[in-house]
């Protein structure tokens, strides 16, 4: 499995791909059935069961994706003794609305809320959670491309106004994004900076290894962003927070972003998506009437002179 494991780039990806193949294993485990010899129809009730489970069908898709990526990969391998067909190639996919982001997000009171909370607290590791939960929250970061960061990605970049505080991270399929920090943030990683730096007996330039590290040293774990993000909603009075996740900031990011005003294709850039599509899925008020060009194209032909025809 490592094989196969090693051609995603993204740690997220190799991740869920490994969980997805070991609920795949199970459920094929407690009926009897060999996954190198499974049969289409195995996988399509495989696909049944996670429906009628309660899977959401973003996830099913995406279980069935990592089935038959394994299965290809198997198949280029010539030592191995399997059936020569992908038992998933074939499977429908269940429908996605396009227009839907099954993430859980926060109101702006609850962002507000969140951060607030972050702000009050008195443990040890304060000032390192302020500058977390301002990260993915201002920057609509995945937690990947946070936690990879390491201090040498901080800088500064020259603009058309002003000079700005940066951070470059690594976007899904590698690509290096040069990011934009606001004034908030980087006051929240200078206070956290200072302190691990004071308390290793340093200056803060330096510093080395990662951006965001545990008391060891280590680079944060995603499971310590995800705890860090439930406690802190739990302690912020936010009814959800145990349905909450980092992806979860990200989510609210775009989408009071969007309920900002700021452009769908600047937006876009802010999240790092490909497809404006996929950013419109967070635009919350993309169905408010009051919004309707209809409005501004009708006041505009009013204002119009009358039309009158040529005389013949």
């Amino acid at each position: 499995m490592s094989g196969w494991l090693s051609k995603f780039r993204s740690p997220r990806t190799r991740r869920a791909y490994a969980g997805d193949l070991l609920i795949w294993q199970r459920w094929c485990a407690a009926r009897g059935v060999d996954p190198l010899r499974a049969r289409r129809v195995q996988v399509d009730l495989y696909l049944a069961d996670l429906l009628d489970g309660g899977a959401a069908p973003t996830s099913a898709g995406r279980r069935l994706s990592a089935l038959s990526s394994f299965y290809r990969f198997l198949l280029d391998q010539d030592d191995l003794d399997i059936t020569r067909t992908n038992p998933a190639a074939a499977v429908r996919r269940p429908a996605v609305d396009a227009q839907h982001s099954p993430t859980l997000g926060l109101t702006r009171e609850e962002a507000v809320a969140l951060l607030d909370t972050v702000d009050r607290d008195r443990g040890p590791q304060r000032r390192r959670n302020a500058a977390v939960l301002r990260l993915l929250l201002h920057n609509a970061l995945r937690v990947d491309e946070l936690l990879g960061a390491d201090l040498t990605d901080l800088g500064r970049h020259p603009g058309r106004e002003d000079v700005h505080d940066t951070l470059t991270i690594r976007r899904k399929g590698g690509r290096r994004a040069r990011i934009a920090l606001a004034e908030a943030t980087v006051e929240a990683l200078l206070h956290y900076l200072e302190h691990r730096a004071a308390a290793a007996g340093c200056g803060r330039h330096e510093l080395t290894g990662p951006l965001f590290a545990s008391r060891t040293g280590r680079r944060l774990t995603p499971k310590a962003a995800w705890v860090l993000v439930r406690r802190t909603a739990r302690d912020a009075g936010i009814a959800s927070w145990a349905k909450l996740s980092p992806h979860s900031l990200r989510h609210t990011a775009i989408t009071l972003a969007l309920d900002a005003g700021a452009p769908l294709r600047d937006v876009q850039d802010f999240a790092g998506h490909r497809d404006a599509r996929t950013t419109r899925r967070y635009d919350r008020a993309r169905e408010d009437l009051d919004r309707s060009p209809t409005y501004a194209l009708s006041e505009w032909l009013a204002r119009r002179p009358s039309y009158v025809p040529e005389s013949s």
